[in-house]
């Protein structure tokens, strides 16, 4: 990745919850493909999911830091 999406990613992770949230579904909204809207609903449920199992306490976050290190460690 880049400085730029780094900065991106950084500034949309200070947003509360349901503005990245709406951030996630625009950018996914933008991409183009014959299936984009079914793509589009599938991520939103995903992160639907994933959101209530935040709050739930089913799941955990982690640091950007952290991901992003396990990320390149792939």
């Amino acid at each position: 990745m880049t400085s730029r999406v780094d900065h991106l990613i950084d500034e949309a992770l200070a947003l509360a919850p349901d503005e990245r949230s709406a951030v996630v579904l625009a950018l996914l909204d933008s991409l183009d493909g014959e299936d984009e809207a079914s793509v589009a609903k599938a991520w939103a449920d995903e992160i639907r999911q994933r959101r209530s199992e935040l709050r739930s306490g089913a799941a955990r976050a982690v640091p950007w830091d952290q991901a992003k290190a396990r990320l390149r460690a792939l």
